[in-house]
């Protein structure tokens, strides 16, 4: 028992120090494993914190590119040196007259109606005129009459002026028969005059041609009543005629293109009857002076039309090329804005804004010619909200070129 005991006792003296061992291992495990769980919520944590940064930056940022007014915007495109302008024309003949009669009477003969060319000195018309025959006759009668007076007092004052030589007669009678010579002298010229002025007027039985032409208007036939042009009647045109060989085109430019306006430029002539096809024209004056009324220029352009293509009296789109002042641009009229101090428009410069005045030049309705206030390259904003001010930041969805303005 006793050996059994000291054993016993030896085992627990062994014993004893294992049990210390294993006490101090376990604190240490445990402070490791606390230390891994620490490290890891640590990772976990700043793995989390650090996402949500990044998502608040991001959106953040998000928010910052969606708060940015979107705008599309356009470059300003630049004018031609020339630029054509279409003006509507009425053409006519270069010279058009109507024909009248200078004696009254009745139309007795006609010689050439509507659409007949003639030449210059041609019959056109005879007019019956047995009054004023008659008074020709009466004239001339009267002449006679005078002549034979003065026939006589040519005589008498010959025959005085002989005898106050040998003082048969006294220097009363001379004087007398000197006076009646002069006064029958007076009367002769008178009623030659008047031998003249009938004759003439029967001279306007006869209607001529003034220059060679085309008759256009026939207005009276044979039997008519004619009343001469020299009397408070109605007057009887009786025909019209034009010469077309030239043609003179008569427009009305606005003021705005009147600078442009140069004697001797040419001019192409549209007409709805010749499709495809046009009329070259020259320049050939100007009235030189803008009409208050209309407020535009008055200028005439002739055409050469030998072979009578062209009709007088048509409607006429002229075509005119027109020189424009340098360094204008050409923008669509959505991007102007209306502001109390003037026009203006947003120009977009390192995503801000900057409001410019321009100064506008001819509108073409969707578009407008801008004179000043725009260089090459500037970003034009298209359709402008009317709260944009300078320096607000923007963002350009859609930019369009120069060329693709229509």
């Amino acid at each position: 028992m006793s050996s059994q005991t000291k054993d016993t006792k030896q085992i627990e003296g062994q014993t004893q120090p294992l049990n210390d061992a294993g006490r101090g291992q376990r604190p240490r495990k445990q402070w490791l494993s606390l230390a891994i769980a620490l490290i890891v919520v640590a990772g976990v944590l700043v793995s989390g914190i650090m996402s949500r940064v990044r998502a608040r930056t991001a959106l953040k940022a998000e928010t910052a590119q969606v708060a940015l007014t979107a705008v599309s915007v356009v470059s300003p495109k630049q004018t031609a040196p020339a630029e054509e302008i279409i003006l509507p024309g009425n053409v006519q003949p270069f010279i058009t007259s109507p024909i009248y009669a200078r004696t009254n009477g009745y139309l007795k003969k006609w010689y050439f109606d509507i659409g007949a060319h003639v030449k210059q000195g041609q019959l056109l018309a005879v007019i019956e005129t047995p009054e004023v025959d008659q008074q020709l006759q009466q004239a001339r009668s009267n002449l006679l009459t005078a002549q034979a007076n003065l026939d006589l007092a040519a005589i008498t004052k010959s025959r005085y002026q002989g005898l106050l030589k040998s003082n048969a007669v006294s220097q009363q009678d001379v004087d007398n028969a000197v006076g009646t010579y002069n006064a029958n002298k007076a009367i002769v010229e008178a009623d030659q005059a008047a031998v003249d002025q009938y004759s003439a007027l029967v001279s306007f039985e006869k209607i001529y041609a003034p220059f060679d032409g085309v008759i256009t208007a026939r207005n009276t036939d044979i039997g008519d009543l004619i009343n001469s042009g020299s009397n408070a009647s109605v007057k009887t045109d009786l025909f019209h005629i034009s010469q077309p060989g030239t043609l003179r085109v008569y427009v009305n430019v606005p003021e705005e293109y009147s600078r442009g306006i140069k004697v001797g430029m040419t001019a192409d002539l549209a007409l709805a009857e010749f499709p495809g096809r046009t009329f070259q024209g020259k320049l050939v004056r100007t009235a030189d002076a803008i009409n208050m009324t209309t407020r535009t220029l008055l200028i005439e352009i002739d055409v050469a039309n030998p072979m009578s293509t062209l009709l007088t009296g048509s409607f006429a789109e002229v075509h005119l090329k027109v020189s424009t002042q340098p360094s204008t641009f050409i923008i669509p009229v959505n991007t102007l804005l209306f502001r109390s101090e003037g026009l203006r428009v947003g120009i977009v410069k390192d995503g801000k804004v900057v409001l410019t005045a321009v100064t506008p030049g001819h509108d073409f309705g969707n578009q407008i010619e801008i004179v000043s206030g725009l260089k090459p390259g500037d970003q034009v904003i298209i359709n402008p909200p009317d709260s944009i001010v300078t320096g607000q930041p923007v963002q350009i969805v859609q930019a369009t070129l120069p060329g693709d303005i229509k």
